[in-house]
């Protein structure tokens, strides 16, 4: 009698929900689905290269927020501790708090940490009008991951760190996603080795991409020196300058005053070079002028002026 009872207990019965569920219904329960989730319960992802700046574009995203809601889900992936983290979706879960929203449709997916960095860096570089600093963090993080992933022992991969199944390096299959050169990439991953201050002179223009990867390989108080002349002269370094100072610093030889030294020389691009500040001569010129318009009109007058001037003395 103990034996049947035995016999029973281990014998797993069919529930009646799996006896009538299709096969169809149970791929369906696996199957990824759009939730609307507090936007408090979701968090940023850890080192997000991508500002998200509240500006003109933000707004208008905030107001097509508004009126229509969000049009393409967020992707988020479960954290430990609760809560959700975002992967992709960082400006659109800006623009519902702009808009007054609470939730967000967002798509939940498992991903390990190497998959998320992956997704998030893709689906991010799509964009317009990225800075160079978001695109050098992007690429270190991305690149960071792909070596992880390559190092990884798996049935898929199992060469050596950096090196796929193809033979090619992780900055190489980096560089073809990308549309860059492996050079390039590499480069822009220089960028990450500029202080704060600076790197926010190479997005705001004020130093061309060149002379800041040379200026990348500056110790971290060198570059400071450097920020500080550049900030009192009002200057910054042209391509050969930066060159210098590498070879300097790599030489142990560049500080304060040799930064200064080098960067308030005369550049030959500078001789004889005026400039005039275009709000005070913007207002003189109709809005649709182009500034070759402006700079012939500025010309023609000059030239009137300098022969009116001229007959003047002669008189």
């Amino acid at each position: 009698m103990a034996a049947k009872d035995d016999m029973r207990a281990s014998i797993k019965l069919t529930t009646v929900a799996d006896l009538f569920s299709t096969e169809e219904s149970r791929a369906d329960e696996k199957r990824e689905k759009v939730l609307d989730i507090p936007l408090s319960e979701i968090s940023d992802f850890p080192g997000h290269p991508f500002k998200v700046k509240a500006d003109e574009a933000m707004l208008e995203m905030a107001d097509s927020v508004k009126q229509y809601g969000v049009l393409v889900p967020g992707l988020v992936r479960p954290k430990a501790d609760g809560g959700y983290e975002m992967v992709a979706g960082h400006r659109r879960k800006k623009a519902s708090e702009l808009a007054g929203r609470e939730t967000m449709p967002c798509i939940v997916r498992e991903l390990d940490d190497d998959q998320a960095t992956i997704i998030m860096v893709d689906s991010n570089l799509q964009r317009e009008n990225i800075a160079p600093s978001e695109k050098a963090f992007a690429y270190k993080m991305k690149l960071e991951a792909m070596k992880r992933q390559a190092g990884r022992p798996s049935k898929e991969n199992s060469t050596q760190v950096g090196q796929d199944l193809r033979g090619k390096y992780s900055v190489e299959i980096l560089a073809d996603q990308a549309g860059e050169s492996r050079n390039q990439i590499q480069r822009y991953i220089r960028l990450t080795e500029l202080t704060p201050f600076i790197l926010e002179m190479v997005d705001d223009k004020r130093i061309a991409f060149n002379p800041a990867v040379e200026l990348s390989y500056l110790a971290e108080e060198e570059q400071k020196a450097l920020y500080e002349t550049m900030q009192s002269e009002d200057c910054t370094p042209s391509l050969a300058q930066a060159q210098r100072m590498k070879k300097l610093s790599q030489d142990g030889r560049l500080n304060v005053d040799v930064i200064f030294s080098i960067l308030t020389e005369e550049k030959p691009n500078q001789k004889e070079k005026m400039t005039i500040r275009r709000e005070r001569i913007d207002r003189f010129f109709p809005r649709d002028f182009t500034e070759k318009q402006k700079e012939d009109l500025i010309v023609q007058l000059l030239e009137s002026w300098y022969k009116k001037r001229q007959r003047e003395q002669e008189r």
